[in-house]
């Protein structure tokens, strides 16, 4: 998810959307654990996309 189209969404569509890319990264690292991913670089990619959505929730909660 890119910043742009993160910067359009609202508080409660940000913390639906975190609430599913930790469930996604998750159900990703088990999947790693257990056999290797076919595209291991999806960790960093939903890793990365966590903390754009954590910092622009606590950017719009501070304002």
């Amino acid at each position: 998810m890119k910043q742009s189209e993160i910067n359009k969404l609202t508080i409660t569509e940000l913390q639906e959307k975190l609430g599913e890319f930790k469930k996604s990264y998750a159900d990703l690292k088990m999947a790693h654990a257990i056999s290797s991913l076919e595209k291991p670089i999806q960790l960093r990619n939903v890793r990365r996309t966590i903390a754009r959505l954590a910092c622009e929730l606590t950017k719009r909660e501070l304002q």
